[in-house]
């Protein structure tokens, strides 16, 4: 899988790589802990009404991968199929209202983050 989870001191970084970050146009989302206000693992379905600027979608095999604008809002979307996502909604983020993605261990990765926002604040 081209995503990886990386814990560092003040922040959480999402790194894309191989087909993930050709798909998304971006290698890495960076995502200071303080801005963090939620973290849960759920299946999660894109709204059929979302902007793509810039990424890649296919909406039929529920593939998405970049950043997408819908009710005024930015998410950034890296996943495909319907299956257990990690999903951050964020409070002062210079870009993403929320950032959604695919993980081998979507729980572990969220209960770490948690711990980590906790300790931040």
């Amino acid at each position: 899988m081209g995503r990886n989870a990386m814990f560092g001191e003040s922040a959480f970084t999402l790194k894309l790589s191989g087909l993930q970050s050709l798909f998304a146009l971006k290698r890495k989302v960076v995502i200071p802990y303080r801005t963090v206000r939620n973290v849960h693992v759920d299946v999660f379905d894109a709204p059929a009404w979302m902007l793509r600027m810039p990424g890649t979608s296919i909406a039929s095999l529920h593939i998405y991968e970049g950043s997408f604008r819908y009710a005024h809002e930015w998410c950034f979307l890296s996943y495909e199929g319907r299956k257990p996502v990690v999903m951050i909604e964020t409070d002062g983020h210079d870009r993403y209202k929320y950032v959604i993605f695919e993980m081998d261990n979507p729980t572990e990765v969220a209960a770490e983050l948690r711990r980590r926002v906790r300790e931040c604040s």
